[in-house]
């Protein structure tokens, strides 16, 4: 198992995770950052987090999504898919989610993160 990846900063448009800049938005699967293509809430799609669904509870028992700059609803079709899938999902702002993020790993947790950019 890898050490999970911690978001050391995020703003000017990205994250500085584990003390490597990545420039857009970010998902952490299985302990593997990465590029995330989704530029705003409004632009999620469930194709943006089928990975997440492929990979199922027994990588993530849950996602931890960083919805922008302030909190907001993800679409239904994101949330119907992901209780489906039997994964739970908690969503917050960005900055609010970049720092769980951090929380959740040292305590050794099971999830996804899957933060927007801001």
């Amino acid at each position: 198992m890898r050490q999970p990846p911690s978001i050391d900063a995020y703003g000017d448009g990205g994250f500085r995770v584990s003390g490597v800049w990545r420039p857009g938005s970010l998902l952490i699967l299985d302990d593997a950052p990465m590029d995330w293509p989704v530029a705003s809430l409004a632009a999620l799609t469930l194709n943006a987090l089928q990975a997440v669904i492929d990979a199922g509870p027994v990588i993530s028992e849950f996602v931890l999504l960083g919805t922008g700059p302030v909190q907001a609803l993800p679409p239904r079709e994101i949330r119907e898919a992901l209780r489906a899938a039997r994964i739970g999902l908690e969503f917050m702002s960005t900055e609010a989610a970049a720092r769980m993020h951090n929380v959740l790993a040292s305590e050794g947790r099971r999830f996804a993160t899957a933060l927007v950019a801001v």
